[in-house]
């Protein structure tokens, strides 16, 4: 595989097969990120893709999943998507699951009939990150859509038989807006009712422009205790009917998961305890992206 580094994938694909349809992001603007800076977006020509996907049916016969990255392999044409699909469908006879990351832009630009052929061809889950359910954070931090528009695109999705995994970041409130940022991303992940839902902590890479914010004193992030805060503000929030929930990454100061609503007053307790001191949280110098 002919990959232009640096790649990145969700963690729930650690074991998958990753096929870089694009390199980059075609928006790129986020200013908490800085994973796809020293990268200009492209569209991945058709003709290479074969050819990684012919490798990969040599050398990983029996691939059951496949990651199609960059940062948002759904920008790429319909067209060559469906390609990919099948291509893949043709040459690995084992495979079972076919994920992407995506954007709320470009969900909403391919719209249910292009979302259902992909859908038909093999594609089953994306990725999102909504980030925040608060507008003014989303603005402040160039996501390039609102919180109404991010609910929209995950319902076109839904409608066309696709699998939504959504992401959310604590700490991009600000200590100022860390309340704010909790209640309303609550309040917009019920409206998506997504079949997974992560939560990360934002951590500050010197890369990323909020970094620069951050160092110039005009963002200030919360720390341990007010993310664990944030966290339980959102959780308490959550009133969903049956999602996989996560917040284990390595950037949450406390690994915590389950099923929800089921798990809801489990999750509560666990935070409350480590809150209180009786749980041990992660010390910062060990947690990263």
């Amino acid at each position: 595989m002919r990959y232009v580094e640096p790649v990145f994938r969700p963690p729930s694909e650690a074991q998958s097969l990753i096929l870089q349809v694009t390199v980059g992001c075609s928006h790129n603007a986020c200013s908490f990120c800085a994973m796809y800076r020293s990268k200009r977006f492209q569209v991945r020509p058709l003709d290479e893709l074969r050819e990684e996907i012919a490798e990969a049916a040599r050398d990983w016969p029996d691939t059951r999943r496949v990651f199609l990255g960059d940062g948002d392999g759904l920008a790429a044409p319909t067209a060559l998507l469906l390609e990919v699909l099948r291509e893949l469908k043709a040459c690995l006879p084992r495979l079972r699951r076919v994920s992407i990351y995506a954007t709320p832009m470009n969900l909403r630009d391919k719209g249910s009939a292009d979302l259902r052929e992909l859908r038909g061809a093999g594609l089953d889950l994306y990725y999102l990150g909504l980030e925040s359910g608060s507008d003014e954070v989303l603005r402040a931090m160039g996501k390039g859509c609102t919180w109404v528009e991010a609910v929209d695109a995950v319902s076109v999705g839904r409608g066309a038989g696709l699998r939504s995994s959504v992401m959310v970041l604590l700490g991009l409130g600000g200590v100022e807006g860390s309340a704010v940022h909790a209640e309303a991303s609550a309040r917009a992940v019920n409206a998506m009712q997504p079949e997974f839902l992560s939560v990360l902590t934002w951590y500050p890479v010197p890369e990323a422009p909020l970094y620069r914010r951050m160092a110039a004193g005009r963002f200030r992030m919360p720390g341990d205790e007010a993310i664990l805060d944030e966290l339980a503000l959102f959780v308490a929030g959550l009133e969903l009917r049956d999602t996989v929930f996560r917040a284990n990454h390595a950037s949450n100061p406390l690994p915590v998961g389950g099923r929800l609503s089921r798990d809801k007053k489990k999750l509560l307790a666990a935070l409350d305890a480590a809150r209180r001191g009786l749980i041990p949280m992660r010390p910062l110098s060990l947690r990263g992206t």
